[in-house]
């Protein structure tokens, strides 16, 4: 069976999630979100990352519309994730922050929904009312973001239902192998985001020489790792090219050596905040 960026992996409740997905952090809304959305589901892409803080979640779902009539799809073909922001985390609060996703998406409900960060003495609530939604049927998923292993052991020690999904930063600098363990032995999916390390990371002459090899590109490297590690990915882009090429990864495999050596650039390095030291 050939690969492709329709490819699946199958979640702990049984909810087909894509490998490989469109991230839009920081692309602000306008036509180029729409046609960088519009693109993705062009040329196969089926799932799309948003959140409510990104502010962008109308242009979002105005290039889901407009995708997925341009490909003759519906709105099932394409796995919707949002996230619920910190100042909304509680119980009602969290309830009415997804009502105003869904609102600015367009959509009746969502593939997944995430708790953003892990804010201290909130998480639980927003949890429950994840787990409402959930019961509802109104999401086929639900999950966390930036959530360490012991936030996760907080997180389950009292919840009904165990995250499907942890998004968290991740990418050579920053392999996660720990929590990446701790996960898999959960049945949580592990998500990357900034996979690219926001652009960092693609000079390194280690990635440099593997593209060569490969006849690829240092982002499709990382991006084949990624999907080798089974973790989900989702590199943003809002340039065609660009989303074509981070998808051009489903011909070559990476070799175990070549694995190993990517691991080894781990430096436990972030370009974003750290989970266990965050004030917003």
């Amino acid at each position: 069976m050939k690969r492709n960026v329709q490819d699946t992996t199958v979640l702990s409740n049984g909810v087909k999630m894509p490998g490989l997905g469109l991230g839009v952090f920081k692309v602000e809304e306008g036509p180029v979100l729409v046609e960088a959305v519009k693109a993705a589901i062009r040329h196969g892409y089926r799932s799309i990352d948003t959140a409510a803080v990104y502010g962008n979640e109308a242009g979002v779902g105005q290039g889901i519309a407009e995708g997925i009539k341009e490909a003759g799809l519906k709105r099932s073909d394409i796995f919707v994730t949002s996230k619920v922001w910190n100042d909304d985390l509680g119980y009602d609060s969290t309830i009415a922050a997804f009502e105003t996703t869904l609102e600015k998406l367009g959509v009746d409900d969502l593939d997944l929904y995430l708790i953003h960060w892990p804010v201290e003495g909130k998480y639980k609530d927003a949890w429950r009312a994840l787990e409402t939604l959930y019961k509802q049927g109104r999401v086929k998923a639900i999950g966390v973001s930036n959530f360490q292993i012991s936030h996760l052991e907080n997180l389950m020690s009292d919840a009904e239902i165990k995250p499907m999904v942890n998004q968290v930063e991740l990418h050579p600098r920053l392999t996660q192998k720990e929590l990446r363990a701790f996960c898999r032995s959960q049945g949580i999916q592990i998500e990357a985001w900034s996979p690219l390390m926001q652009g960092e990371i693609l000079a390194h002459e280690d990635l440099k020489e593997l593209a060569a090899k490969y006849n690829k590109t240092p982002a499709q490297i990382i991006i084949r790792w990624n999907l080798q590690n089974e973790v989900v990915v989702i590199p943003k882009s809002t340039k065609e090219h660009r989303i074509i090429s981070n998808a051009d990864v489903y011909d070559f495999t990476l070799s175990k050596e070549d694995m190993e050596t990517i691991d080894e650039l781990n430096q436990h390095h972030r370009v974003g905040p750290d989970p266990d030291h965050f004030d917003f």
